[in-house]
């Protein structure tokens, strides 16, 4: 059957040719052709240049998710599986694959697709109207390209209840996809145990994109007296309990979260020495520096306070106020771990926000490292959707 073609307009399409992976709306000339929503469909430039195949969806402003930049390639089980294996052999290369993010969408160019593996659980969330049709075939694939190497799955969550899906015009998905089984999964990350709910904990239930980033404080614990702000279930605090921390205190403000926070924490049988808050972290860090706290590490990861470009202002100032409350509270050559997992924020304007604070609490900055998501999660260029998750390590200095 013939595939309904799309045409650029002149001009456009820029972040595409540039190896991103998505046409917008206004940049659609035409289609020649009567697609459904979610049919793959052919892309030409204005002057019928090929340029591949993807995803269409009239109802959303991602106008074309793309496949291939080949407009020859059918998109069959064949393909599907080539882009499966090649997802996995790269995951066995860069990351301890015990539990990894195995598909991040268009960075392995399956557009709308999110498969995170924990232990012999896997959980997916379907984002695109395409991959919706698609998900159960690759699924299928993904499984049998595991059991070829020897890794036993038992089961696969669907966690599709993001508010993207919604504006892709699909409703929530969300239950047992294959098998069934209890959704606390027992995962090991960096020598520390965790209880994961695949059903109930945020996006896909743990954020795995941390993993070396929560790895990398560790050398910084050891004896310390450490705070971990936002620290959702716990993975940073336990990272540095783990490491040797003599105190740590973890703050959030969702008591569920905190629940298993402390079920973590006995499980590693660290209770005796990390322990949790529940509190607004805006309202705790200017009352710990009334009270004189001070403390030789500080870790800061709050959710992404900018969600929209529109936002990105406002955001500023929120990342901005949380990172000079946590320099004033630091000693003097004390470590701060600092995060933006917005992808507004670019990694520009987040250099300046930690500038700023610095001058607003009168210290300077050494910088220790600068890092980004873990590799299993990884950054298309020209894709920004894909690069997200700016983490910086500094040593705090004051009157030197």
């Amino acid at each position: 059957m013939e595939l309904a073609t799309a045409f650029l307009k002149k001009h456009t399409g820029a972040a595409f040719k540039a190896g991103g992976a998505w046409i917008y709306d206004n940049e659609v000339d035409r289609v020649e052709g009567d697609p459904a929503d979610g049919d793959i469909v052919a892309l030409r430039d204005f002057d019928g240049y090929p340029l591949g195949r993807g995803f269409y969806n009239s109802r959303s402003r991602l106008r074309l998710r793309m496949l291939t930049r080949r407009l020859d390639q059918e998109i069959d089980t064949a393909f599907l599986r080539g882009r499966v294996q090649a997802a996995w052999d790269y995951r066995k290369r860069v990351i301890d694959t015990a539990s990894c993010r195995l598909i991040f969408g268009e960075a392995d160019f399956l557009p709308g697709l999110v498969v995170d593996k924990f232990g012999e659980v896997l959980v997916l969330q379907s984002t695109s109207v395409g991959m919706e049709r698609l998900k159960g075939t690759v699924i299928d694939l993904l499984l049998e390209v595991l059991a070829a190497d020897g890794v036993a799955i038992r089961g696969v969550y669907e966690r599709s209840d993001s508010r993207e899906r919604a504006r892709e015009g699909l409703p929530p998905a969300d239950g047992f996809f294959r098998g069934e089984f209890s959704t606390q999964v027992e995962i090991v990350e960096n020598g520390v145990r965790y209880l994961v709910d695949v059903a109930e904990g945020q996006k896909t239930g743990f954020f795995l994109d941390q993993k070396l980033n929560r790895l990398a404080i560790q050398p910084l614990c050891r004896g310390a007296k450490v705070l971990d702000c936002f620290t959702h279930t716990g993975s940073f605090a336990l990272n540095a309990g783990i490491a040797g921390a003599a105190s740590v205190l973890g703050v959030d403000s969702s008591r569920a979260a905190l629940d298993q926070a402390e079920r973590n924490a006995a499980l590693n049988g660290l209770s005796d020495r990390v322990t949790f808050r529940c509190a607004d972290v805006l309202d705790l860090l200017p009352e710990l520096e009334r009270q004189g706290e001070r403390y030789d590490v500080i870790v800061l990861d709050p959710p992404a306070f900018a969600k929209t470009r529109a936002s990105v202002k406002n955001a500023m100032k929120g990342y901005r106020d949380i990172n000079i409350r946590g320099m004033r509270l630091l000693r003097d050559g004390g470590y701060l771990a600092t995060c933006s997992c917005s992808r507004f924020l670019t990694e520009d304007l987040f250099k300046k926000v930690l500038a700023q604070a610095a001058q607003s609490a009168h210290v300077r900055l050494r910088q220790v490292e600068a890092r980004t998501q873990a590799p299993d999660h990884p950054i298309l260029w020209a894709a920004d959707e894909s690069y997200y998750l700016k983490f910086s390590i500094f040593q705090v200095v004051r009157d030197r």
